[in-house]
């Protein structure tokens, strides 16, 4: 599971990062807002954890555009504004959690754990869907309006990351590491090759979702708004 850890305190940074690593997370850090939004649509996170006095641009502002984005990813805000009212704002603007500082670290983990099970629950329903496709995971079945079409297992993998991930820009070395495995063998023209049946596969069912290219970087799939 990779973490985004976006906090200006370095030293608070460095504890966290120390302490999630212990726990077997890979973990990103990142000391401005600005740099945050940039480097979230360029990675695809499991949990960020965000402050929300930052600076350049502040964590509630960061909140606002990762989710117009349309990117899902769990956010937990993490705070020294530890009123009701700030609580209320930072949910309802999509933070999954609420952490107010100062806080034990095992606290921090604890809720972690949570996230990740709620998000292994999400997953266990096998079904997704996003504009006019949905796919079953177990199955390995895309279903358009019309049409359904049975994927290999790396592609059904590939496109639920895509589908995860909508408006989002996929790195390569990202798709690689998640799909293949961070240390597999794998070679970049496989990757070209899989992206190149899963635009057939959408196009089989006749969906308007379209995989694109992003030279140089990686892949998006684009959702209407």
């Amino acid at each position: 599971m990779r973490i985004l850890i976006v906090e200006d305190d370095n030293d608070l940074c460095e504890l966290l990062k120390f302490n999630l690593c212990q726990e077997g997370y890979v973990v990103d850090i990142c000391n401005n807002g600005y740099d945050s939004i940039h480097l979230i649509k360029q990675e695809a996170y499991d949990i960020i954890l965000l402050d929300r006095m930052l600076p350049e641009v502040n964590g509630m502002d960061v909140l606002s555009k990762v989710r117009a984005l349309g990117i899902s990813v769990y956010i937990i805000m993490i705070t020294a504004l530890d009123g009701i009212g700030n609580r209320i704002e930072g949910l309802d603007a999509g933070a999954d959690d609420y952490l107010v500082k100062p806080f034990d670290v095992n606290e921090l983990i604890a809720r972690i754990r949570a996230v990740s099970r709620r998000s292994l629950q999400l997953k266990s329903s096998c079904i997704l869907s996003l504009a006019d496709i949905s796919l079953d995971t177990r199955r390995c079945c895309l279903k358009g309006t019309y049409q359904t079409c049975l994927l290999s297992k790396r592609e059904c993998e590939l496109l639920e990351m895509f589908i995860n991930n909508p408006n989002q820009i996929l790195p390569r070395s990202v798709l690689l590491s998640r799909i293949w495995g961070p240390d597999a063998p794998v070679e970049d023209g496989n990757l070209d090759n899989y992206i190149h049946f899963l635009r057939k596969r959408l196009n089989s069912v006749k969906s308007n979702l379209n995989i694109k290219t992003k030279r140089g970087i990686g892949y998006i799939l684009e959702v209407s708004k």
